[in-house]
This record gives structure tokens, sequence and C-alpha cells, in this order.
């Protein structure tokens, strides 16, 4: 029950403090994120993390002035590909088979019916599903956070053609997707703090199918 516990705990913190999370703590959550499952393992996105002072007050003008991104001690901007190519999962699978040690053309079949099912769909399809795959990877930073007690908040409040300009992302062929503050809660000046976490009761989430 340890993992409910931790997420009973964590709530989109609304005030953060400025106090810096240890170096080590931000190394564990970006490694859960790293190894967060993706489509086909293609992980067709990155993290940034901001610590940058200047660079956060730009970010939270473009953020509607939330607070928690210059209060926070990392932000973290979670950028996904504005496409696919047969290059890029090319270049994907190719890192695979040389980690795996297998022959070359290991993956070529599934390379080739994977790449004959995005094509067609076109990028819009392809920039939606590569944030999806982000998205489960700031998922499981989100809980990394909480078992580690470092307070997060959950952003799609911003511009995201804004904070594209700010990181260069569009010369990387990329999109920002959502960002995750990470520091510790100001208690005394957030609002949120101590309201009782509320979530759809079991019976009307859970639809069991026999």
């Amino acid at each position: 029950m340890a993992l409910i516990d931790e997420l009973k705990w964590r709530y989109a913190t609304k005030k953060m403090n400025g106090q810096v999370v240890p170096q080590e703590k931000i190394d564990y959550i970006l490694e859960a994120a790293k190894l967060a499952p993706s489509s086909s393992g293609l992980q067709p996105y990155q993290i940034f993390v901001v610590t940058n002072q200047d660079l956060k007050e730009k970010i939270r003008a473009v953020a509607f002035d939330q607070s928690q991104i210059t209060d926070a001690s990392h932000v973290l901007v979670f950028a996904s590909w504005d496409g696919y190519s047969l290059e890029k999962i090319s270049a994907v699978f190719d890192r695979t088979i040389a980690e795996r040690g297998l022959p070359e053309n290991a993956m070529d079949e599934y390379k080739q019916r994977l790449w004959g099912m995005y094509e067609p769909l076109g990028q819009e399809w392809h920039a939606i599903h590569a944030a999806k795959q982000a998205y489960i990877s700031f998922g499981i930073a989100m809980v990394a956070a909480a078992e580690q007690k470092v307070d997060a908040t959950p952003m799609e409040g911003f511009i995201p053609a804004e904070v594209d300009k700010l990181l260069g992302l569009n010369e990387l062929g990329l999109k920002s997707a959502v960002i995750l503050t990470l520091g510790y809660r100001d208690e005394a000046n957030d609002w949120l703090v101590n309201l009782k976490k509320v979530r759809t009761p079991q019976s009307e989430f859970v639809t069991e199918i026999k």
C-alpha cells in the first residue's frame, strides 16, 4: 500500500517555496521517466530540465503567470516529436538491435510494417500520437516524484508555440506537450495543501465486464 499512500500524499501543488530538490532525487525521477513504456518502444519525446531562473521567468510569462514555474526547483518540459519518419524509426530500432546484439536486419519487417501504418496517417496524427507517449512518461515521473516526497505540478496551461520558441524545439523537430514543475510545497501559502483529495467513487470509476 506504500504507493497508494504516496499518491494520496501528492497533489497538484499550487505554491512552492523555492527550496532546491537534491540532484539524486531529480536523477531518480528522470530515470523513472526514461523507463516508461512507449508504443513500439520508440520513445518519441525528450525531457528538457530547466533550472535557469531567467528562462523560468520567460516560461512563466507564457504560462498564464503560474508562480510554480519560477518557485520550483526544476521545470521539466516534455517535448514530443512533431512527426514520425522512417529515418527516426530506423534510428531507434538500430539502437535496439545493437544493444541486444541482434542481426542488423532483425527488425526490418516490423519496421516496414510500422512505417506502412504510420505514414498514411499524416503529421497531425503523428504529433498527437507522439504526445500521448510523452504523457505516459510524464505520469510515471509524477509517481516517482511522490515516492521521493518531491512535490509536483502538472501543467497544460501554457502556450506551446511560445515555449517551443524559448527552448528552440522547432529546430529539433519537437513540440512541447506538457510541463511538470518539481519542488516543495509552501504550506503556509498554498490554498490547496490541506483540502481533501476528491476522486470519482470506485463504483463509478471502474466497470467490470465478466
